[in-house]
């Protein structure tokens, strides 16, 4: 007769791609649904003097009453992993008046909209990103400027840090900049008749000694990302990579160092 053997059990492994670490918060990493939002905005409602009244299924998914200087104003409330999910659900902003969320993607959302958008309140409301600069008329603007309307990232958010990538021939990054005001959707002056998220950036640094992308293939940690097996082709957060590459951009660039610390 033939041995029979059982199957060996089971075993929960964790997932490779752990999210980021949370400050200062009652969850270690940050949420992956929209639950973990609705875990967090209980924390958060307590540090801003918001009373909960009720938490359902219906829409909107919460009635809270927020502190004022006259008492207490009545809120409501949805809660979405990203903003523009409440789009995507068919939600009517006349009838909401927060959207609570863990990232705001959505930056032509109804003005009537208060979006609360907790990864900013936990520590993670800096992105990296980096942009290709192509035309030698846009390089030229980048160098001569310390302020400009520019295009930028749709999900891009005040305070988040550019590094601009020239394209052939220089094949580096020259400039750092930083998101100096909200993302607008609105009609962009190099798409005729057509729109553009938009916003204002200013200069942070200018690199005497550019970060070539010959030094980020070669480097071990930076080799096997993403943007640079995509060999820096569109516009990619780079956030994961976030202290490595500011920290090559110091050593080759120390009189930024000041400037650029504030960032790691």
């Amino acid at each position: 007769m033939a041995k029979s053997f059982s199957a060996p059990p089971r075993r929960h492994t964790e997932k490779a791609d752990r999210p980021d670490v949370l400050e200062n918060a009652p969850m270690h990493y940050a949420p992956r649904n929209e639950q973990g939002v609705v875990f967090l905005f209980s924390d958060y409602a307590k540090k801003n003097r918001i009373r909960i009244e009720e938490i359902r299924t219906a829409f909107p998914d919460c009635i809270a009453y927020q502190k004022t200087a006259g008492g207490e104003k009545r809120v409501r409330i949805e809660f979405e992993y990203r903003a523009k999910n409440f789009l995507t659900h068919g939600h009517t902003s006349n009838e909401c008046d927060w959207i609570v969320c863990w990232e705001n993607n959505w930056p032509s959302a109804p003005e009537n909209l208060r979006i609360i958008e907790l990864r900013v309140d936990y520590g993670l409301g800096h992105c990296v990103w980096m942009m290709p600069v192509e035309s030698a008329d846009d390089k030229k603007e980048l160098e001569r400027k310390s302020k400009a309307d520019w295009s930028v990232p749709a999900t891009a958010h005040r305070g988040d840090l550019i590094l601009f990538y020239y394209r052939l021939p220089d094949k580096f990054v020259k400039c750092v900049f930083k998101v100096d005001s909200h993302v607008e959707h609105k009609p962009a002056a190099w798409f005729d008749g057509e729109k553009d998220f938009q916003a204002v950036i200013r200069k942070v640094a200018w690199l005497e000694c550019p970060l070539h992308l010959s030094e980020m293939q070669n480097d071990k940690i930076l080799a096997n990302a993403g943007f640079i097996r995509g060999n820096l082709q569109g516009r990619r957060n780079v956030s994961a990579h976030r202290d490595h590459l500011l920290n090559l951009i110091i050593k080759r660039n120390p009189q930024v160092r000041r400037v650029m610390t504030q960032y790691l």
